[in-house]
Parts: structure tokens; sequence; C-alpha cells
């Protein structure tokens, strides 16, 4: 029983649960989730004390602090030691955009995946490996030192996405996500200032709500980065570093301008900001623009992840780190990731060093040249920006219908689309648009289907 009574005791939060369902943790962290999007709980309330709420509940503390982890790691919540557990201010938009299960009845045009045709020389790698006589140490521990030639292989793959590093400077991670996680964690305290562009990529939200890192939105012109906006932010926002994906951005499918990317990277250095330089579509492009690395190689933390332009399962990503921030990510690394797959490791490592990549990254942009050219079809009367080698695009709504409405609709009809409203960053003002997954439809008869069906909602929204 509740050591206190809470008849007329004041709470932001008094949640009622069926304690019949396990685990408990989880139905109280969906009925917070659900209390934030019915508005029940709206931005910035302070939630009670976890003991508090635990007495409140007669549950263990534990159940608790497991509850509102799920949901900070959904970047609902922001809690900062001291101060409290938050909602957060930009919580409606902070859902993980890709959920546990796909529904059956929805044709997938939300999450960024590359086309699933192309992983015939993954494959034949793959094979060739487990071949071997000494196979089974691809399934235990790696160890760093064993790693030189995979190093070569990443110095290959960022040299070929535009920016010339060295073995000295690399470090592999998990995947785009822990990389980023990890820098974040070893270059920021809780109540650090990250600026970033009004519209970005949820992970980098969630990572940041997590580590309680506040997000600055800084002002863009023609859909890129402000280098006038970076430096008043560098000057009055207190800032730390900036977070940027220069190539095809995502979700607006902008490209930073050469001269822009060398204006930032000079302010960089003048302010002694570092950069996160989010490489993941720098391969989508023929011929890459150099990074913003090239122009400021001891203020950038260049991640090249493999996720978008080889494959999604590759959990792997390479950074190429200044020697000033080395030796603290590398210690997050090891902590968030204890060491990378061996097996993922040696197969990325070879596909790359034997030029396959360069096999896959072709075939991944005939495909998504052949479904943009639908989506041109289909979506000829519309705003739809992007290149056609991208596998994705950022759509602009006719009428006065927002994102968040259109995004309804379309799942009332069948078809999965992410609005800008699950991108922007705190009290910024969404774009009236949705972001379509070109590839992530299983057949050009699906994605056919799927465009079909927005088209005749576009019109009835005009």
């Amino acid at each position: 029983m509740p050591i206190n009574s809470f008849e007329n005791y004041q709470m932001s939060w008094k949640p009622s649960i069926d304690k019949t369902k396990k685990p408990i943790y989880k139905v109280l962290a969906e009925q917070l989730e659900l209390d934030i999007l019915n508005g029940v709980l709206l931005p910035g309330t302070k939630l009670p004390p976890q003991r508090e709420l635990a007495d409140y509940l007669d549950l263990n503390l534990s159940t608790i602090s497991k509850a509102f982890k799920v949901c900070e790691l959904k970047g609902l919540l922001s809690a900062t030691i001291g101060s409290g557990t938050f909602v957060s201010y930009d919580a409606l938009s902070n859902a993980y955009l890709l959920e546990d299960k796909k529904p059956s009845h929805l044709i997938e045009m939300g999450a960024t995946l590359p086309d699933n045709a192309s992983y015939e020389p993954l494959l034949l790698q793959l094979k060739n490996m487990l071949q071997e006589t000494d196979y089974e140490k691809w399934f235990g521990y790696g160890r760093p030192g064993e790693s030189l030639w995979q190093k070569d292989a990443a110095v290959k793959l960022i040299q070929r996405g535009g920016f010339e590093t060295i073995v000295d400077h690399i470090l592999f991670a998990n995947g785009g996500q822990n990389a980023i996680a990890a820098t974040l964690a070893s270059l920021c305290q809780p109540g650090d200032r990250i600026g970033v562009d009004h519209h970005t990529y949820p992970g980098l939200k969630t990572v940041a709500a997590m580590l309680s890192i506040q997000l600055v939105p800084i002002k863009s012109e023609n859909n890129e980065m402000s280098p006038t906006a970076f430096e008043y932010a560098c000057k009055n926002d207190n800032i730390k570093g900036i977070y940027l994906i220069p190539d095809y951005h995502n979700p607006t499918a902008s490209c930073l301008s050469v001269e822009n990317r060398k204006m930032i990277a000079a302010l960089a250095k003048k302010y002694n900001q570092f950069i996160i330089e989010d490489a993941t579509y720098h391969l989508h492009n023929e011929q890459p623009l150099p990074a913003v690395a090239s122009y400021a190689p001891e203020q950038v933390i260049h991640i090249a992840s493999l996720s978008k332009s080889i494959a999604p399962g590759l959990r792997l990503a390479y950074l190429a780190v200044p020697s000033r921030y080395k030796e603290p990510i590398s210690k997050a690394l090891y902590n968030l990731n204890i060491s990378v797959s061996p097996l993922l490791a040696e197969l990325t490592a070879r596909t790359i060093v034997s030029n396959q990549f360069e096999v896959l990254i072709e075939r991944h942009r005939e495909q998504a040249i052949r479904r943009n050219q639908l989506v041109n079809q289909y979506l000829a009367d519309y705003t739809c920006l992007g290149a056609d080698t991208g596998i994705f695009r950022w759509l602009l709504l006719p009428g006065k219908i927002t994102g968040a409405e259109f995004e309804t609709l379309a799942a009332q009809q069948g078809v999965q689309v992410y609005a800008a409203e699950r991108f922007v960053v705190g009290n910024s003002c969404p774009e009236r648009a949705v972001r379509i997954a070109v590839c992530a439809p299983k057949t050009l008869e699906e994605l056919e289907q799927g465009l079909i069906i927005l088209k005749r909602l576009l019109n009835n929204s005009i």
C-alpha cells in the first residue's frame, strides 16, 4: 500500500494502470506515451519525482525508472540531474520512426531503406568467409589490434565519400546512431547546447534527449544551414558544436553548397566549435562533394555509416576523428559498443577492398533512379524535392493541410509516410511537408500503388 495519502495531493500526473498486465514498466511507459500524445501531459510539464510516483502507484522505484527510460529513449522525456524529468518540448515529434512491427496493411514509404534487390555481392562474400577453415573466429570477440587492414578499408570508403584521412584517425561503431551517441556522450555534458537544422534526423533527437543535451535550431537560407546564423549561434546561444548532414539532408533532401561548407568550417575553427558530419548519404552522389571535414579536419568528427548506402543490416560505421577527440570518443564507443561484430567488420572490409561495394552502390543507384522516375511521373504537379539518386523525397503539400494531417490521411488509405512534425526541432514551425521513402516498398508495383494513393490525396487537398 502507498505510504502517503494522495487523495488531495497535487501531482502533475496520476496514471491509472492495469497491474495484471506484464511487464508493468512497459504498461506504465505506454500510458505515459499515450497521455503525452493525447495532450493530457503538455510539453514542458514536470513529472512527479520517481519515488513519489512509485509510492502513489505502489510499485518498485526500479519499475518507474525503467518506464521513464523507455520514454526518454523515444525523446518524449528530458531528464536533468537536480531539476527533474520533463515532457520534451518537441515530444509529439519524437516517436521512433521505425516501429517494432510494420503494420501489414500499410505500404511502407516512411522508413528510409535502400532497395532490397542489390545484395548479391554481400551474399557471395559471406559464403566465401564461412567456407574458410578458421571461420569460427568471425563469431568471437574482435580485438582492436587485429583490425588494421579493416581500417585501411575504412579510409578507402571515406575517401570515396569526399574526405582524405589516415588510419590513425579511424574508429569503429555499431552503426551511425551509436557513433552519434558516443560522440555526444564524450564531448558534451547534460545541459550543453548543440546547433542543428530546423528539421533534423530523429535519431539525433532521441540521443540528445537521453543525454539531456539541448538542440538549438539554426536558421537556413535556400534549405541550407546559414553560416551567418551559425556565427550568431556561436556568439549568442552558447553552443558547443553543430550536427550536419551535408549531402542529401534527412529529411529535406537538400545539399550543402561547397561555399557554405567552407564558410561553416572556417567559423568552426574561429569559434572552436566541433562539427559532427553525418556522411550517411555521401555515397548516393555519383561524384561526392568535398566533405566538410576536408576544410576543418581538426574540428570535424566525420561519420560514414553503411546502412543507407550498402545494407541496413551492416550495423557498422566508420568514424574519422581528430586527434584531440580520439581518446574520449574511443572510450565512449567502448562503453556503448564493447566491440563491433568481427563478422560484420570483416564482411564490410572485404566488400570495400574488393571494390564490390562499388557494384552495390551502383545497383542501389540504378534502383533509386528507376523508382524516382515513377515518383516524378505521379507527382509531377507537386513540389517534390530531392535528386533521382536519393532514397527519399521531401514532398511540399498543397493547400493548407499540415504534414501531420496528411500522414494520418495517408495511413488511413494504406500508405505510411512521415510528416515534417516528426523532424522539427524545439519550437520551430514545421514545414507543411512529408518525407516519402522511395526505396522502402518491396517492389516497383507496390511503390506505384502507394504513389497512386498519395496523388489522389494530394488532388483532394487542393
